[in-house]
């Protein structure tokens, strides 16, 4: 997804067809999360997390900009710290669970903006509405994992969406319409 070598190596990575490939990579549910925050009535900062998600990466190094990224989980995933919020969160109210109970992303388009920088534009699709986003990326490291002794890639990303673009609007403004979102995830090269 993001250049992590000086211009000669990767010169020298794409004139070599075997190593200018995209690679497969699928997400290590195990580490991770998507948080998300919002402000509470002005009091708090709420926070809420989603783990244990799948999703793949076709990561090429030679030429970050045709990389890709899926994700999908179940909204039912969430975590709040409190089952009584958790319980609203899943009612009409808010995300409807029972009938819209999918969270998807799908890249569209990255641009390179550093040697680990990068803005993915994509498809977030939330309670049956798709919406484009951006997500500030950054590659945080690419190389064999100490203890599976395979590749392994690791990422971070933000963004911030409204809510009541996605049919989540209630109690806005009162409660935040803009939700902070705050994405880390590693990856592990697809066997």
């Amino acid at each position: 997804m993001f250049r992590i070598a000086p211009f000669g190596l990767i010169a020298a990575l794409a004139a070599s067809p075997a190593l200018a490939a995209p690679e497969a990579y699928v997400l290590d549910a195990s580490h991770s999360q998507i948080v998300f925050s919002y402000n509470h009535l002005g009091f708090s900062t709420s926070y809420g997390m989603f783990s244990g998600f799948e999703g793949s990466i076709s990561f090429d190094e030679a030429d970050p900009a045709q990389s890709s990224v899926t994700v999908e989980f179940p909204v039912t995933t969430m975590l709040t710290g409190w089952q009584e919020r958790f319980d609203h969160f899943m009612s009409p109210d808010f995300f409807n669970a029972e009938t819209n109970g999918t969270v998807k992303f799908a890249s569209t388009a990255i641009e390179v903006t550093g040697e680990t920088t990068a803005q993915i534009t994509g498809d977030l699709t939330i309670n049956g509405v798709t919406k484009a986003v951006v997500l500030e990326a950054r590659l945080n490291q690419k190389g064999d994992h100490p203890m599976m002794n395979k590749p392994w890639v690791g990422f971070d990303a933000t963004t911030t969406v409204l809510r009541s673009e996605f049919n989540l609007g209630m109690f806005a403004p009162y409660i935040s319409d803009e939700v902070k979102i705050d994405i880390s995830i590693e990856a592990m090269k697809a066997e």
